[in-house]
C-alpha cells in the first residue's frame, strides 16, 4: 500500500494493467491506496488486506486469489521486515520474525500460486515473479541488520533455484535488489543529517532512489520485454555495489 509496492502498482496499472492486487497488513490503508490507485490510473486496484507473516496468512491470501482469478500473469514478493540490534544483544525473535516474513512467506505463497501462474503460461507468453531482494544481500553491511542481510541473501538464491524449476512451466523469475529507496524502513537513515549527507557520497549517483527507478525494472520483468530474463538478481542501486 506504500513504498516500492504502491509504485510497482502504480506501474502496472498505468502500463494497461486490467487488474492489480495488493496486499497489506493495515485494512484502512491499503483500502484507501486501492480506491486512490483505481481512480487515478483507471483499470481496477483490489485491497485483500493481510498480514502474511505466517502460513495461515499465507494460505488465506493464495485462498483468495484461488477464488477471484483463473490465473495468474505476475507475482510480486514485496513484504519484508528488517530487525536493527548489535551483534552481542540480536534477539532470537528478531531473527525469526524478519526470516518467517522475508524468506518463508515468499516462498510458500509461491508455492501456493503456482496453479494460477501456471495456467496459462506459454513459451510465447511467460508468467513472471519478482521478489524483492535487496543490495544488503549482496554485499557486507556495516549497519546491524543481521537477519535482515542474511534473508536478501536468500530472497536471491531462492529466485534463482526457482527460476531453474519453473522455466520448465513457463515461468520466469527474477530479484530486483534495490539500494536506498525512501520508505518507512529506511527513515532511521535520515535522522542523523550529516550521516545521510555522508552516505550519498558513496552511492556514485549520490541520491536515493526515485519511484520512476523502480517502475521501470518492474515494468521490464513484468512483460514482454524481459521474455528472455529469468534467474537474474538486478541491482537498483545508482551504483553503490561498484564501490563495495
Amino acid at each position: 500500500s506504500k513504498g516500492l509496492g504502491r509504485h510497482m502498482t502504480e506501474a502496472f496499472l498505468d502500463a494497461g494493467a486490467p487488474r492489480v492486487y495488493i496486499t497489506a497488513r493495515n485494512a484502512d490503508a491499503v483500502e484507501a491506496t486501492a480506491a486512490e490507485l483505481t481512480e487515478a490510473y483507471g483499470g481496477e486496484c483490489v485491497a485483500l488486506p493481510g498480514d502474511l507473516s505466517t502460513m495461515a496468512d499465507v494460505e488465506q491470501l493464495a485462498a483468495a486469489m484461488v477464488e477471484r482469478e483463473d490465473h495468474l500473469d505476475v507475482l510480486v514478493n514485496n513484504a519484508g521486515r528488517g530487525w536493527l540490534a548489535p551483534l552481542g544483544d540480536f534477539p532470537e525473535r528478531g531473527w525469526d520474525k524478519v526470516m518467517d516474513l522475508n524468506v518463508k512467506s515468499p516462498f510458500f505463497l509461491t508455492q501456493a500460486l503456482i496453479p494460477l501462474l501456471t495456467a496459462r503460461a506459454t513459451a510465447e507468453q511467460t508468467s513472471s515473479i519478482i521478489n524483492i531482494g535487496s543490495i544488503a544481500g549482496l554485499t557486507a553491511n556495516p549497519v546491524d541488520t543481521y537477519s535482515y542481510d542474511v534473508s536478501k541473501a536468500g530472497i536471491h538464491m531462492m529466485t534463482r533455484n526457482l527460476a531453474f524449476t519453473l522455466s520448465q512451466r513457463n515461468v520466469r523469475v527474477n530479484a530486483i535488489a534495490p539500494g536506498r529507496f525512501h520508505s518507512d524502513m529506511t527513515e532511521y537513515a535520515k535522522a542523523d543529517p550529516a550521516a545521510y549527507e555522508a552516505e550519498l557520497r558513496t552511492i556514485p549517483m549520490h541520491r536515493w532512489g526515485d519511484p520512476d527507478d523502480i517502475k521501470g525494472v518492474a515494468l521490464l520483468l513484468a512483460s514482454r520485454a524481459g521474455a528472455f530474463i529469468t534467474g537474474q538478481i538486478i541491482p537498483v542501486d545508482g551504483g553503490t555495489t561498484l564501490a563495495a
